[in-house]
């Protein structure tokens, strides 16, 4: 997946301006930043982000199909988070 903030190789403005980190750094200083700071403070930020991700992903036209292969995907990819949440449990 590529960052859409990022142009791709070779496309106009590719050359612009400073190279950004990769999106890995990005979550490491997101993750500093979140033990840093008390929920009271980052919560709203992230919530503010989540939403906005919400309200854009509404705003764009999808069919009934597209609707159901997106909530099955998300519906397949929980499933395993909780197959994967239930082994490490029993893990310990």
């Amino acid at each position: 997946m590529s960052d859409s903030r990022t142009p791709e190789e070779g496309s106009a403005g590719a050359d612009d301006g400073p190279e950004r980190p990769p999106r890995y750094e990005q979550v490491i200083r997101w993750a500093e930043y979140i033990k840093a700071q008390p929920p009271e403070v980052w919560g709203p930020q992230q919530n503010a982000v989540v939403n906005g991700q919400i309200e854009s992903a509404q705003a764009v036209d999808v069919s009934v199909e597209e609707k159901q292969a997106i909530r099955e995907f998300a519906d397949e990819t929980l499933r395993a988070e909780g197959e994967t949440d239930e082994e490490n449990n029993s893990e310990e």
